[in-house]
This record gives structure tokens, C-alpha cells and sequence, in this order.
């Protein structure tokens, strides 16, 4: 960045040392942290016919007073101001709340400038500002800033005006001219000066289009430089695969491969065959079949002398996987073990001494793989499931066991494609985006708590036919915080509806592993034909003779999270059902059932959870990797963000980049950020 740009705020003129500590407030230390503040929304104060003006839409207009106005006073200091305007021959009530200061500006016959919201139904301007006489601005379109503190957005407007007239010919302009051309994109000096101070909606929208697109740029150019220095970097092992031997392994499985799976075989084997080490992410909705796809990578790795790792969140996933592993590899004299907190002394001494000496091939885990104690003899490939519940590090310690081994991260959390290439864009993607033939899909429903009846007599229904069900409470216990309902109530309800006719299991997450373990059993066995659980059995969880999933309090689920669990039954031959038990008060909490109710399809779910939840709640906590970007969002420029990967990897891959003149300032950019040595990015 420019020595100019990155001066103390207290360089422009005006700043002093107490308004820059107000200004640290909002993350504003240098010049350019304040040009760079842009507006989160813009009011448009020009003048407009109310013919034109859609209902609810804020709006100005200029009129003459038509009646004294009147004042009606309600509460303790609660008061409403009324009087009627003639706009263009059209008679409209302005009303304001709480200023009855107003009452002496507003006589009849005089002409006002009124801003305010519009009401077309009642024909009424519920005003927010009042000027006597036609009032023009010099600037219709006014942006308006976060402020904390003292801090006003007219203030903060004259220091930012007074720091582009001050450091205009300071800003370094990023984008080269041929690709600002192509796109016919403003240089940065036009787009910053426009965003604060827009001439006209044109000229706003084209500044803002040029910002956005920058934004992308630089961090996918980040990503590519990234991914680019990393594949160099790291040799991976070419891995010599008998694709025949692979072959006979997939005909020997019992049911067919969809063209999906087979599709995401061959490119997971093109990578461990490759001299580079494999960096890929296998997104697949539940039930897909991702679970067959990481088998056959395993026993590629296996046959060719190497060992694998699949780390998982949870001890019950982790349980699940060695038994269907274990049925799968154990016919052809392949061991399979478990490594999980709750294998201890001798048994976890024994486990450790086979992967040190290589006498085991494939061992599944929980976090104990990572422990310092737990070392490899030949490690070849790492897979991660559920990949997202695991941080960065933890992912990072598992790889750094072997020497460069490939690594392929799995998620059943369809991840809409915009997060995707923002996120995991240093990765390749898979997608298995094929269902296995036969399966059903699931019925689902939403039903008001008042229901409830209704909803048990259909489970007794389903019971009777010799199938089980889940029930799925948001807490353990009851919270004063959280008006929800909770598993240790709701399991007494069940056992007290059914009358011991149904045994009713209980599952959460205080429970000890071999508690969870038995109960899980009990319920595989059915022995316990309804599960009441939290949402541990969100991920992983197989009884193929489940039929019916109810979750209690279902608003209070994000639609990722409800797709989970809705895929917990529908694993066997029998229609399945989902009934979501929710009275939700918000607008989006009804938007929710209603999409549930609506679609399977994991990837339409999580597009609709991204419009719905914005891009920094979708994946929750910070280990999300995706970037704070001050005026591009992922959700709403996802086309920008699309064009902005597609000209970083042309770039990154061309010879041009790295020696023409054209493109210093943006390898400048790249060395800056430190990711050329493939180690980190931020």
C-alpha cells in the first residue's frame, strides 16, 4: 500500500488525537482505513411523483398544507402530529410521531419538502423530515455510515471528504487498465469518490460494481497464489494404483456405483496418482454414498502400501464407520480399528504399536488421532468427515502425521457453491450429486405444537407397523433463558403417553460413550423403538428401520442443520417422514418450515439457508475462513465473485503475471500477503 494511504487518520486535516480514538472505535486507524469506511446504506432524498412510488417505499415529495395541523398526545410523552398535503392534485395525511415541535412550521397554503415512508393503502407519509419551501439538495443520494461514540455521519462525511481532497492522488490503483477496460469499470479514485458521494444512482452502482469486483479479486488472487505455491511446494506421493484391482473391489461391493460416485472416484485416484498432493473437498448430500467413495480411496492407499486415517467428530459417527468398514474390508484380510477417547490402556497401546510398526492399515478416529502419541509408519491419505466441525489446526496436526500425505475433507453439509469458492477456494471440489437408485424421498411436514396429539398417533402408527422413530428436543435440561422443549421432559411425556407399550430410549451429549454407546445399540437392535435425542444424532447415525424424525421447536434450527436430520431416516426400503413441530413468530422462521416442506435437495436448502442467514451465520464460528469483506457480499455478488475466481486462476496460471510490467502492483499485492510460501492465508 501506498506510504501516503497508510499514514495516522490524524493526518487529515481536521482529526485530532481525540476524534481518531473515536474513530479506532470503528476499526478506522490510517487514511486509508477511513476512505475505505463505506456506507452501509444510502437515503434518496430526490423529489419523486407519487404515481411512481411503491407501497412502503421511502420517499420525498413537495406540497402545500391543506389543514391546521392537529396533535393527538398518548402515553407519558408519546404524541402524534396530523395535517393534509396536496401533492401534484393528490390529498395525502403526513403524520409524525413524537414532534409536535413541528406544529408551528406547518400552516395552511404553506409549501413543504416532506421526507418519509408511503403508505399507498391509507395515503398516508409517516414523516422522518420536514424543510419549508422547495428544498433541492446538492446531493439527492446521501450515504449513511455506522458511527459509534460522538461520531455522527455528517461528521464522519466531512473527514472523509476532507481525506479525499487531501489524499486522492495517493490511491494506488490495483486493477489493471486492460481488465478495467474490459469491464469498463471506474478507476479507483471515480469509484471511491462516487461511493461517498454518489452524483447519481448510475454512477453509484457502477462504483460500487468496481469495488466489489476488486475486493474478489484480490482474495481469490490470494486463494490461486496460495494453492499455486502450495502444490510446489509440497511434493505429494505418486501413488502407484492398479485400477484393475480397483475395479474388482467396486464389483465386489453390493450394490452398483451411481455415475456420481464413479465420477468422483476417478478424479479422487487422478490426484493420488499426481505428483502433487491431493487438497480436495468431497461435498455430498446425505445419504449420497460419500461413506463407499472414502472406502474405495482407503483400499487404493492400502494396496498400494500405504496407510489411511479418517478422522470424525464423534465417537457414535466414528463407531458407525468401523462397522460398515469392517464389513466392507474385513473379507479381504484388511483390519480396521477404532481410536476414540474411550479406548484406553493396553487395547490403546496395542492399536498405537500396529500404526507405528504399519502391521495396521486403516485406523478410524475421533480427536485421539491427533494426540502427540499417536504416530504412523507410512501415512498416505487423510480424510476428514464432517470437515467443518473440525478447526484449521486440528486439521493441519492430523496431516502433518505423515510426510505430505493427500488429504481429502468430506461434508455432508452441502455448502452453497459461492461459500464454496470463497471458503475452500485453495481446494478442488467433488460433488456427488446423484442419489442412490431406489431411495424414497422423505415426506415432510410442519405441525403446530397444538398438534401434538395427532403427530404421537401417527409414530404409534408407524410403531405398529414395526418401524421406530427419533425425537429431537433442542436442549438437555429446561432453561429459564429458552422457552424450548427439552429431552429429559420429553422423554417423560412419550413414556407416559405410551404407557410402556413403546420403550422410549434417551440420548444426549453428558451422557458417558458407553452409556451413548448402549443406548445407541439398544435402538439399532430395536429394543427401544423411539429415540428421544439432542441433536448428537445429527451426523452418522444408520438404522435403516427408522422411519419418522419429529423435532420439537424446529424454528429454532437453521435449515442445514433440520436437512441432517431429516436425513437420519430414509435409509431403508419404507417411506420415511419428517414432522417438524414449530410455531415460529418471524418471517423467516415461517420461511424456513415452509422450504423444508418444499424440497430434499441439500444444495437448493443451503442456497436458500445463505439468503436467509447471510454468509457469516452460515457456517458459525470463525473457522469458517471466509474474509470480512468491507462492501462485497458473497450472497447477493455471487456473479462478480464467480467472474473474479475465473480471472484469478487465468492470471495465476499465466506466464504474463509474474514478469510483465502490467501487472507489478498486484504481485506487489501478493508478496505483501505473504502467501506465496504457501504456509498461510488470512
Amino acid at each position: 500500500m501506498n506510504e501516503m494511504m497508510n499514514q495516522s487518520v490524524t493526518a487529515v486535516s481536521g482529526i485530532g488525537e481525540e476524534t481518531a480514538k473515536q474513530l479506532q472505535g470503528l476499526k478506522i486507524y490510517t487514511v486509508n482505513d477511513l476512505i475505505e469506511h463505506f456506507p452501509y446504506r444510502y437515503e434518496d432524498y430526490k423529489v419523486k411523483d407519487l404515481h411512481e412510488v411503491k407501497h412502503e417505499e421511502r420517499v420525498t415529495v413537495i406540497g402545500k398544507v391543506q389543514s391546521e395541523p392537529s396533535i393527538r398526545y398518548f402515553g407519558k410523552k408519546k404524541n402524534r402530529l396530523s395535517f393534509r398535503l396536496l401533492v401534484n392534485q393528490i390529498l395525502v395525511t403526513v403524520t409524525f410521531f413524537n414532534r409536535a415541535f413541528l406544529k408551528s412550521q406547518i400552516t395552511v397554503g404553506t409549501e413543504l419538502t416532506i421526507t418519509g415512508k408511503w403508505d399507498q393503502h391509507r395515503m398516508t407519509i409517516t414523516g422522518s423530515e420536514l424543510k419549508k419551501g422547495q428544498e433541492e439538495r446538492d446531493q439527492t443520494i446521501v450515504p449513511i455510515y455506522s458511527v459509534s461514540g460522538k461520531l455522527t455521519t455528517k461528521s464522519l462525511r466531512k473527514y472523509i471528504y476532507q481525506a479525499l481532497t487531501q489524499y486522492r492522488e495517493g490511491i494506488v490503483d490495483l486493477i489493471p487498465d486492460q481488465i478495467r477496460t474490459n469491464y469498463k469499470l471506474p478507476s479507483k479514485k471515480e469509484a471511491l469518490s462516487r461511493l461517498h458521494f454518489p452524483p447519481s444512482p448510475e454512477s453509484l452502482k457502477h462504483a460500487r460494481r468496481r469495488m466489489v469486483y476488486e475486493e474478489f479479486l484480490l482474495f481469490q488472487l490470494k486463494m490461486q497464489a496460495f494453492r499455486k505455491a502450495n502444490r510446489e511446494r509440497t511434493n505429494g506421493r505418486v501413488l502407484n494404483i492398479q485400477e484393475a484391482e480397483i475395479e474388482s473391489f467396486i464389483k465386489k461391493l453390493p450394490f452398483p456405483l451411481t455415475n456420481a460416485q464413479r465420477r468422483v472416484v476417478t478424479e479422487i485416484i487422478k490426484d493420488m496418482e499426481s505428483p502433487y498432493r491431493m487438497n480436495r473437498l468431497l461435498q455430498g448430500d446425505v445419504g449420497s454414498g460419500k461413506t463407499i467413495v472414502a472406502a474405495i480411496c482407503m483400499y487404493a492407499v492400502i494396496k498400494a502400501g500405504y496407510q489411511a486415517a479418517l478422522m470424525v467428530p464423534t465417537e457414535i459417527l466414528a463407531e458407525q464407520h468401523v462397522q460398515s468398514l469392517k464389513a466392507i474390508f474385513e473379507p479381504l484380510d484388511i483390519t480396521v480399528e477404532l481410536l476414540s477417547g474411550s479406548v484406553k490402556g493396553k487395547k490403546r497401546q496395542e492399536k498405537l504399536t500396529a500404526l507405528e510398526m504399519g502391521e495396521l492399515s486403516l485406523v478410524v478416529g475421533t480427536h485421539a488421532l491427533i494426540q502427540e502419541d499417536v504416530r504412523f509408519c507410512n501415512l498416505g491419505l487423510v480424510i476428514t468427515d464432517e470437515q467443518h466441525r473440525f478447526g484449521v489446526e486440528q486439521r493441519r496436526v492430523l496431516r502433518d502425521k505423515g510426510e505430505n500425505p493427500d488429504v481429502l475433507f468430506m461434508t455432508a453439509t452441502p455448502i452453497p457453491r459461492t461459500l464454496a469458492i470463497s471458503a475452500f477456494g485453495d481446494m478442488d471440489v467433488s460433488i456427488i450429486d446423484e442419489m442412490p437408485a431406489g431411495r424414497k424421498v422423505i415426506e415432510t411436514y410442519w405441525a403446530k405444537p397444538d398438534m401434538l396429539e395427532r403427530v404421537l398417533d401417527f409414530i404409534d402408527k408407524e410403531l405398529q407397523k414395526g418401524r421406530q422413530a427419533y425425537v429431537i428436543c433442542p436442549l438437555i435440561e429446561e432453561s429459564e433463558k429458552l422457552d424450548v422443549q427439552n429431552a429429559i421432559d420429553v422423554h417423560m411425556i412419550l413414556n407416559q403417553h405410551y404407557k410402556g407399550e413403546w420403550k422410549v430410549g434417551l440420548m444426549h451429549g453428558r451422557l458417558h460413550a458407553t452409556e451413548k454407546e448402549a443406548v445407541m445399540d439398544a435402538f439399532s437392535k430395536n429394543e427401544t423403538q423411539i429415540l428421544v435425542s439432542t441433536t448428537v444424532v445429527e451426523v452418522g447415525v444408520n438404522v435403516p428401520n427408522a422411519t419418522v424424525m419429529v423435532i420439537y421447536d424446529a424454528e429454532r434450527f437453521g435449515l442445514a442443520q433440520l436437512h441432517q436430520l431429516r436425513g437420519r431416516v430414509g435409509r431403508g426400503q419404507e417411506q420415511s417422514y419428517c414432522i417438524l413441530l414449530a410455531d415460529p413468530k418471524s418471517e423467516v422462521g415461517k420461511e424456513r418450515m415452509k422450504i423444508m416442506t418444499e424440497t430434499n435437495d441439500g444444495f437448493v436448502l443451503s442456497e436458500r439457508d445463505l439468503e436467509l442467514r447471510g454468509p457469516g451465520d452460515f457456517f458459525g464460528a470463525k473457522q469458517s475462513g471466509l474474509p470480512d469483506f468491507k462492501i462485497a457480499d458473497v450472497v447477493h455478488d455471487y456473479r462478480a465473485l464467480e467472474v473474479a475466481r475465473q480471472d484469478a486462476v487465468k492470471l495465476i496460471q499465466s506466464t504474463d503475471f509474474w514478469e510483465s510490467q502490467e501487472y507489478e502492483t498486484l504481485r506487489n499485492y501478493i508478496e505483501e500477503q505473504g502467501v506465496l510460501n504457501g504456509e498461510k492465508i488470512d
